[in-house]
C-alpha cells in the first residue's frame, strides 16, 4: 500500500520552520535591555540635580539679600527648605505620572506634566508660606520655583534629544506585536516603521490560521500566526506590547482573553483607533457600565483660546521684533547693497478664511522674477501645486544665504504684527496654489498661515506634497498653545542646520 503524504501536514511543516526562523531573526535583532528603567533612573536623576541647583541658588540669593554669611543662612533656615522642595517638587512629578514610560519624548504631553506637577506644587507651598513666618520662605520659592521651571524643561529637553539620537540608531525603542486584519495592521506598521517613532512593529499576528501564509511580511514585519498564538509570539519576541486593529474576529472577548495572558509577563495591551490625525488632547475616554466611551472634540477656530493664541502671536513677534531688530537693518542694507530693486518683495497670499493680504519678505531674486514665465512654465522641483527650483536662475547670491537661514522671512513679523499671520500655522498659500485645492486642503484655511509650522520643522522644501498637506490640516486641527511652543523651539533648529532649504 503506498502512503501519499499529506500535502496539509506538509504545508503545517513548512510553515512552522519558516515561523521558527523568522521568530530567531526577530528575537536577535531585537533582544535589548529594559531600556526604559534605565532611562527613568536617568531623568529622576537630572530632574533631582536640576531642583536641587535651582533651590541651592534661591538660598544663595535670600543670603545676599539678607546681609548675613551665607554659610549661616544656607546652613541655617534655608538648608531645610532646600531639602524639602527637592523631595516635594520630585514626588509631585512622580505623582503627575511625568515619569510614565508610554510619554517619554513623546510632545508636548512629557513638558505638560512637569508645568501640571510644578503648578500643584506651587499653590500649597505659597500658601504654607504665606501662613507662617518661616525666614526668608517667600524669597526663596519666589527665585527657586521660576529657575526650577526652567532648569526642568531644558534637562527635559536635552534627555528626549539623547533619546532621539539613540533611536536613529535602533535602541531604546518598544517592541510591539501587532494583532488584526492585514489592511489595518499594514497601516499601523507603516506609520510606526517607516516614520521616526519610539515603537518598532516586529511581528504580526492575523485573526485566522488560513490566512498565515510561510515567509510572507508586512512591511518588513513577518506574519508570527493567528489571534490564538498571539500571547505566546509576543512571550517569543520579548514584545513589550501588544497592539490590537479593531476588526470583526477581534472582539471583545478575543481582547480581554488575551489581556489575560499578557498579564503574568508584563506585557502591556494597546487598542488602536480608527481616527486619523486627530491629537490627544482632542480625545477623552469616558467608562460607562462595561464600554468605554471615545470622546473626539470638535476642532476650534474661534472663541477664548484662538483670542489667546491671537494675543500670544502679537507679544511675541513684538518681543522677536525688537530682538532682531538690528539684524533686520544690516539685512535691508545688504539687500540694497548687492542687487538694484526694493529691499523687501510683496505678494499677495491667501490667509484665515480664504482673505488675501500682502505677504512681507526680504527680496531674494532679482526684480520681477515673479513674473518670468520662461522659468515658470518649465519643470519644478516642487511637490503638487507648488513651483520650486533648487537651482533657480532668479535667485541672487544672497538671496540664496538669507533663504538657506530663513532670513529673509523676519519682515513676516510685521504680517504677524498686523494680525494677518501668526507665528505658527500652515505655510503661507499663493491665490493660484489655493484655487487647485481639494476639499481637505482647505481645512488649512481656518487658522491664520504662520511664519513657521509643521512643515518647516518637518522638512521644509523636501516634504512630498502628501505630506506638506497632512501636517497643515493636523495643524490646523489640533494646535496648542504649548505645541506652538515646541514648533517654535525646534524651527531654530531647523534654520541653523538649513536643512531643506532652497
Amino acid at each position: 500500500m503506498i502512503t501519499v503524504p499529506d500535502a496539509g501536514q506538509a504545508l503545517r511543516s513548512r510553515l512552522a520552520t519558516v515561523r521558527a526562523a523568522h521568530l530567531r531573526e526577530v528575537r536577535d535583532t531585537f533582544r535589548t535591555v529594559p531600556w526604559q528603567a534605565a532611562y527613568r533612573r536617568r531623568l529622576v536623576a537630572t530632574d533631582v540635580l536640576v531642583v536641587a541647583s535651582a533651590a541651592t541658588f534661591a538660598a544663595l540669593v535670600r543670603g545676599f539679600e539678607g546681609g548675613e554669611t551665607i554659610t549661616g543662612r544656607v546652613l541655617g533656615d534655608q538648608a531645610l527648605l532646600v531639602v524639602v522642595l527637592v523631595v516635594a517638587w520630585t514626588c509631585s512629578l512622580a505623582l503627575a505620572r511625568a515619569y510614565d514610560v508610554r510619554v517619554f519624548a513623546s510632545g508636548p504631553a512629557e513638558y505638560q506634566r512637569v508645568l501640571d506637577a510644578t503648578w500643584r506644587l506651587v499653590t500649597p507651598l505659597a500658601l504654607l508660606a504665606l501662613l507662617t513666618t518661616w525666614p526668608g520662605a517667600r524669597t526663596f520659592l519666589l527665585t527657586a520655583v521660576p529657575a526650577g521651571v526652567v532648569a526642568l524643561l531644558v534637562g527635559r529637553w536635552a534627555s528626549r534629544a539623547w533619546l532621539h539620537r539613540r533611536r536613529q540608531d535602533g535602541g531604546c525603542v518598544t517592541v510591539v506585536l501587532a494583532v488584526g486584519l492585514r489592511e489595518q495592521v499594514e497601516r499601523l506598521v507603516h506609520e510606526l516603521n517607516d516614520r521616526p517613532s519610539g515603537y518598532r512593529v516586529v511581528g504580526v499576528c492575523v485573526p485566522t490560521a488560513d490566512d498565515v501564509r510561510p515567509g510572507e511580511e508586512i512591511h518588513g514585519a513577518p506574519v508570527l500566526g493567528d489571534l490564538r498564538s498571539a500571547g505566546t509570539m509576543a512571550a517569543v519576541v520579548g514584545a513589550d506590547c501588544v497592539a490590537v486593529c479593531g476588526s470583526g474576529a477581534v472582539t471583545a472577548d478575543v481582547v480581554r482573553r488575551l489581556g489575560w495572558e499578557l498579564e503574568p509577563a508584563g506585557v502591556d495591551l494597546m487598542l488602536t483607533a480608527e481616527l486619523a490625525d486627530v491629537a490627544g488632547p482632542r480625545i477623552t475616554v469616558t467608562p460607562e457600565h462595561s464600554v468605554s466611551l471615545l470622546h473626539v472634540d470638535a476642532p476650534r477656530f474661534t472663541g477664548p483660546r484662538y483670542a489667546l493664541k491671537s494675543v500670544a502671536d502679537w507679544l511675541g513677534a513684538a518681543v522677536i521684533t525688537l530682538l532682531v531688530a538690528p539684524v533686520l537693518v544690516l539685512v535691508a542694507l545688504a539687500v540694497a547693497c548687492t542687487s538694484r530693486g526694493p529691499v523687501l518683495f510683496r505678494q499677495d497670499r491667501v490667509g484665515r478664511d480664504g482673505r488675501t493680504f500682502r505677504l512681507l519678505k526680504f527680496r531674494t531674486m532679482r526684480p520681477g522674477a515673479d513674473r518670468e514665465g520662461t522659468v515658470l512654465g518649465g519643470p519644478s522641483d516642487g511637490a503638487g501645486v507648488l513651483f520650486k527650483l533648487q537651482r533657480d536662475p532668479r535667485v541672487t547670491a544672497l538671496g540664496r544665504v538669507l533663504r538657506r537661514y530663513s532670513v529673509d522671512e523676519l519682515p513676516q513679523l510685521l504680517n504677524v504684527l498686523a494680525g494677518q499671520m501668526s507665528l505658527v500655522g500652515p505655510r503661507p498659500s499663493l491665490p493660484r496654489e489655493v484655487s487647485a485645492y481639494e476639499a481637505r486642503m482647505r481645512r488649512r484655511l481656518r487658522v491664520k498661515p504662520g511664519i513657521t509650522g509643521l512643515w518647516q520643522v518637518g522638512g521644509r522644501s523636501t516634504l512630498p506634497w502628501e505630506e506638506t498637506v497632512r501636517l497643515d490640516v493636523y495643524y490646523a486641527e489640533n494646535w496648542t498653545l504649548s505645541g506652538d511652543l515646541l514648533i517654535l523651539l525646534r524651527t531654530a533648529k531647523a534654520v541653523v542646520t538649513g536643512r531643506g532649504a532652497y
